[in-house]
């Protein structure tokens, strides 16, 4: 049974129909992935306060202070968190229990000539505040004028 040109075209167009579904199911799961990478990576907004201080607040709502961690090495600042969030429906017909449990990161590089040792953090109402000063040899200086 020879194939014909016709037999080929329409082959070759079933392959390609699933070669195009493959693609498109294939961005589907890179768009969830990237959903869920994203769910754990916490809000932060960055703000520079005067000459020498900067300020860095990352939400971190459902989190409790306990499971915060804050690591600096080099100069790179990371803040780790496990969230542990539990929403319960309980109702005479009905159950639901929705869970959202894992680890959250986020890293920041540090300015140039940051003081390590004045790197401050406090914790309230689910936001990270955490302040950061240049080294003293690096702040800003009035000059007098003689």
């Amino acid at each position: 049974m020879a194939t014909t040109e016709k037999d080929v075209i329409s082959k070759a167009k079933e392959v390609a129909q699933t070669l195009e579904e493959k693609v498109e199911k294939g961005i589907e799961v890179a768009k969830e992935t990237f959903a869920n990478v994203a769910s754990h990576l916490p809000f932060a907004n960055l703000a520079r306060k005067g000459s020498d201080t900067f300020v860095i607040e990352v939400d971190l709502p459902g989190v409790d202070k306990k499971d915060i961690e804050l690591i600096v090495e080099d100069n790179i600042l990371t803040v780790k968190a496990v969230r542990k969030m539990k929403n319960e429906v309980k109702k005479d017909d009905y159950y639901l229990c929705e869970s959202n449990f894992g680890l959250i990161s986020r890293s920041f590089v540090l300015p140039e000539g940051i003081d390590k040792e004045k790197i401050d953090a406090k914790y309230e109402d689910g936001r990270l505040i955490i302040t950061l000063e240049k080294e003293e040899s690096r702040k800003a200086k009035k000059l007098s004028i003689k």
